[in-house]
């Protein structure tokens, strides 16, 4: 008899399809918003959609702060927290990926919690797949969020977070780091470069294919995981053969928003998730090129068990019949995509040296073929090479 908990985050809406400009106002006017925060990054603080978006909020928005970087440093977090103190906001509103989600949704903890330095902020990390903070009643700030690539960083209670002095990812959990409300507009995705709207297609792929092989599966994740893998495999092809479609911009976007709607508690994810966040951490590789170059590496490794499972990996991706890590492969080359690790310099004697980053907990200790130690680790990391 299946047994579980099911337990959702405090998310409340995704409203898809419309401008994001159009509705981030009407949201803010829904949950009485006056004082917003606007965090996005470098690259997007004079684009378009943020120049929009910027002018649609017109006195709400109280001020922007865009010096988050890739893999969502401490100091960024701690830096965002400072200036929503400052500006006295009253709500946060991301627009930009993943790195800028995460940052934005652990400068609530810091805000929920008074916290002013990085080494305090690091107190308040989780082990990955331990339970996160307990919320308490002054817990109230929440965020929005605008998201511009497919990493579906917006659709969970938790982040990552890069200590970069030591080179490690801190996790960070609360029911109510979830935006309460997430706006998918398709258009809002258009000035992302192609390479990372596709990469973070294939990190969205890689949630779908690890969940529907966990080694606990389940009849919610499992129907969404097969939804979400049949939606990318046509989606991600269309919108890098006609960039300008936005039905195939935001199929991708509704797929990825399935890779999480089911949460990673139910179907703990696998090695491929594990060795990314090493790879991201510790090497500093962007999370959706990690997930090309590790996911059907980990299939090949993970075959032995779970063959079987494997099968409809294949069968979603219009290859019947043929192996889920050479499919996998080939469908991460039509996008024009590194599937190896010597194809972003990392090199063979490195393995050992990545290997032993592993320290027996996260996704890896849920790997569906168990890995024991580095060793095991080291295989999977030949396997990618």
């Amino acid at each position: 008899m299946l047994t579980g908990t099911v337990q959702w985050t405090a998310q409340e809406r995704v409203i898809h399809g419309r401008p994001a400009a159009e509705a981030v106002p009407a949201e803010m006017e829904r949950i009485g918003a006056k004082r917003v925060l606007l965090l996005t990054t470098r690259s997007l603080t004079e684009s378009r959609l943020v120049r929009e978006v910027t002018a649609a909020l017109g006195d709400r928005c109280v001020g922007r702060f865009s010096d988050i970087h890739a893999h969502s440093p401490r100091e960024a977090v701690i830096a965002g927290a400072a200036l929503a103190r400052e500006v006295e906001a009253d709500h946060l509103l991301t627009v930009g990926g993943g790195s800028v989600t995460d940052a934005t949704k652990t400068m609530l903890v810091a805000l929920w919690r008074g916290v002013r330095d990085v080494d305090t902020l690091s107190t308040l990390a989780a082990r990955r797949g331990a339970p996160g903070l307990a919320p308490l009643d002054s817990d109230r700030m929440r965020m929005t969020a605008v998201p511009t690539t497919l990493s579906a960083a917006e659709f969970t209670a938790s982040a990552g977070i890069t200590d970069v002095q030591r080179k490690v990812k801190l996790s960070f959990s609360h029911p109510r780091m979830a935006p309460v409300a997430v706006i998918i507009d398709p258009a809002a995705t258009l000035e992302t470069p192609m390479e990372l709207m596709l990469s973070t297609g294939m990190r969205a792929m890689d949630h779908a294919v690890e969940h529907w092989c966990s080694i606990r599966p389940h009849p919610l994740t499992d129907g969404l995981a097969l939804q979400a893998m049949g939606m990318l495999a046509a989606g991600l092809p269309a919108m890098k053969a006609r960039p300008e479609d936005l039905e195939a911009r935001l199929n991708c976007q509704l797929a990825s928003w399935l890779t999480q709607a089911g949460s990673s508690h139910l179907a703990p994810n696998g090695a491929s998730h594990g060795i990314g966040y090493i790879l991201g951490g510790y090497a500093g590789i962007p999370h959706g090129i990690t997930s090309c170059i590790t996911l059907a590496a980990t299939l090949e490794w993970n075959e032995p068990v779970n063959a079987e499972r494997q099968r409809a990996v294949a069968e979603k991706l219009g290859r019947p019949g043929g192996r889920a890590c050479d499919v996998m492969r080939d469908f991460v080359k039509s996008l024009g995509l590194p599937t190896r690790l010597s194809e972003i310099g990392i090199a063979a004697d490195r393995i050992p040296e990545l290997a032993q980053q592993y320290e027996g907990t996260g996704p890896i200790s849920t790997n569906p073929r168990t890995v024991r130690n580095a060793d095991d680790l080291s295989e999977i990391l030949r396997i990618a090479m």
